[in-house]
């Protein structure tokens, strides 16, 4: 079969070249005929006729070709096999001395097979001691240096409760590290890393430049092998609900990450990073194709928290919460979409009041880039700096206006500062403080929560036993209403065995009543 068709391209081949027989493609560009010369004028040069060589090459795809135009942003689909042979070495060269391994190590306590059996634990006792012993867990992820004096990006779960980081480059060298920030509703962390030399560093591109289908490399250490580098397409931008963080805001790609490639760099075709690799959708835990990446406009909104001198990322405050559109209140309102950050609540005298805003307004854009969902405007929002003025598209009342903001740092309230409960109540041990904007953030609580939550608790103190947990809201204690912490100090001061408390955990309200 393959024989017959190479003899018919040959054949027409050959009647192609033939002078007497026009070519369709050619004609398109052949000019008029015109009159012959006399005999006594100069003839002039025929045209010359394409060889057999040229017109096989025509129909075979290998001649001169005019390339497509360049897409928007210089970008287009690869053109011809000599494209299509092209290699990512060159730029796995550039990028892959920036990216290092994390080493995260801690102390943790072997626990008795027999703990609660009283005859068999006290042979584990005899032989260990009262103190049980202990062994060293470690655990190994990536990370990247964005900057030349030894800033290193990475996540937050690679190093989490560490009390020892250690940092590999590729060539070799080994570096304790210092964490600088850590945030656990993002899932970074930044760490600091010194030498005589300069680093490698990868410089932090725009992650709002990013298209589906842009090529991409993800490079990190999976399963502890060593560097290695996967290439992929950008599948999916602005992902969120994956169950890794409370960051709602992933861009997704089929470049393969596994195991240890958490912290590891995505790398646009200039070299640029376009996130960090955080997470992989799989249920043999394995790639298959579907993994998730935060943004870097995001990773270099916190790496500049970090270089001022910040332990955690504070984000801008407007004063305002926000909820997604449903379709029944989109129709409710008269939008024709389901899109945008419905605004729920508004603070006082916060940015958000003083510019107009009212619970009811649906935000569809900041500064020109839309909104299609509550949580894009949280990730928008947290990428503006603070002083910055921002312009939001409101629909408001059945039409549409502009509205200009400018976010501030969260207020952080008319309390003195933490105190630590003390005495023989349950609440012995506890620190505790009057919620505010700011501490709500550091804690990764709703910014409009009221009231005082346990901040701190010591180990084994009465309010370890008693179960309380850092980010409970204390709301009663024996009928009195809680406000402040002088307030839950003097209610602890009681002299009393019985107690009845009222907690609010996680949105739920959990009242106890017990004899202490």
């Amino acid at each position: 079969m393959a024989a017959k068709t190479l003899f018919r391209l040959l054949t027409a081949a050959w009647f192609a070249a033939a002078p007497f027989v026009a070519l369709p493609a050619l004609a398109e560009d052949a000019q008029p005929a015109e009159t012959q010369p006399a005999d006594n004028q100069a003839a002039a040069p025929k045209e010359e006729q394409p060889g057999l060589k040229e017109v096989l090459n025509d129909l075979l795809g290998k001649g001169d070709q005019q390339l497509p135009a360049p897409a928007p942003q210089g970008k287009r689909l690869p053109f011809g096999r000599t494209e299509m042979q092209l290699s990512f070495a060159p730029l796995v060269k550039e990028t892959a001395p920036a990216v290092v391994n994390v080493y995260a190590s801690q102390q943790v306590q072997v626990r008795s097979p027999f703990a609660g059996d009283p005859f068999f634990e006290q042979f584990f006792s005899r032989q260990f001691g009262k103190q049980a012993p202990q062994r060293m867990q470690s655990s190994l992820g990536s990370g990247v240096l964005v900057d030349a004096s030894g800033i290193v990006v990475t996540n937050n779960h690679v190093i989490k409760d560490a009390d020892e980081v250690k940092v590999a480059t590729s060539d070799g060298r080994e570096f304790p590290s210092k964490v600088l920030l850590r945030d656990e509703s993002l899932d970074l962390a930044v760490l600091k890393i010194d030498s005589d030399k300069p680093f490698s560093v990868v410089p932090i591109g725009d992650s709002d430049a990013l298209e589906v289908g842009d090529l991409v490399l993800a490079i990190g250490n999976p399963f502890g092998v060593g560097q290695t580098t996967t290439s992929g397409i950008v599948s999916a931008l602005a992902r969120s609900h994956i169950g890794v963080s409370d960051f709602g805001f992933f861009i997704q790609t089929d470049a393969a990450i596994n195991p240890g490639n958490s912290g590891g760099g995505l790398i646009n075709m200039t070299g640029q990073l376009m996130g960090i690799n955080t997470a992989i959708y799989s249920r043999s835990g394995g790639s298959i194709g579907i993994g998730f990446a935060i943004p870097s406009n995001m990773v270099r909104a916190v790496v500049e928290a970090a270089m001022q001198g910040r332990d955690y990322f504070e984000r801008p405050f407007i004063g305002a919460t926000f909820e997604p559109v449903t379709p029944a209140i989109a129709e409710s309102l008269g939008m024709e979409q389901p899109s945008g950050a419905l605004v729920s609540s508004v603070a006082p005298e916060g940015p958000a009041a003083q510019a107009g805003l009212k619970p009811g307004d649906v935000v569809l854009s900041l500064n020109g880039i839309a909104i299609e969902h509550v949580d894009a405007l949280g990730y928008r929002l947290a990428t503006v700096s603070v002083g910055s003025p921002a312009s939001l598209a409101v629909f408001s009342q059945g039409a549409e206006k502009t509205v200009e903001i400018t976010p501030v740092r969260p207020p952080e309230g008319a309390s003195a500062g933490p105190i630590t409960i003390e005495g023989g109540s349950p609440f012995a041990g506890a620190t505790v403080a009057e919620l505010s904007p700011r501490l709500a953030q550091r804690l990764g609580m709703p910014n409009d929560l009221k009231g005082v939550t346990v901040v701190d608790i010591q180990r084994n103190s009465p309010a370890a036993q008693l179960g309380l947990r850092p980010r409970d809201v204390v709301r009663e204690v024996n009928g009195q209403a809680i406000d402040t912490p002088d307030t839950l100090k003097q209610a602890a001061a009681e002299k009393t065995r019985r107690w009845r408390l009222t907690l609010e955990r996680n949105g739920q309200l959990l009242r106890q009543v017990l004899i202490y």
